[in-house]
């Protein structure tokens, strides 16, 4: 299973942390994936979604 979310497609990004010499330490910023059974079509699914979507409301969560 591959860390994207399945509504907004958000993927890892790279990014650098600076010091103060200028060195830069390459890492990854994971977005902050759910596992949530949503209602789709009528049925019940369980998709990864990112908090960010959950949080607009952008998926209908089942009960």
């Amino acid at each position: 299973m591959s860390r994207k979310c399945e509504v907004c497609g958000k993927t890892p990004l790279k990014s650098a942390k600076v010091t103060f010499s200028h060195k830069q330490n390459v890492h990854r910023q994971a977005p902050n994936l759910q596992n949530v059974k949503v209602v789709m079509n009528g049925s019940v699914k369980k998709i990864t979604v990112c908090s960010s979507c959950l949080k607009a409301n952008k998926v209908q969560k089942a009960v």
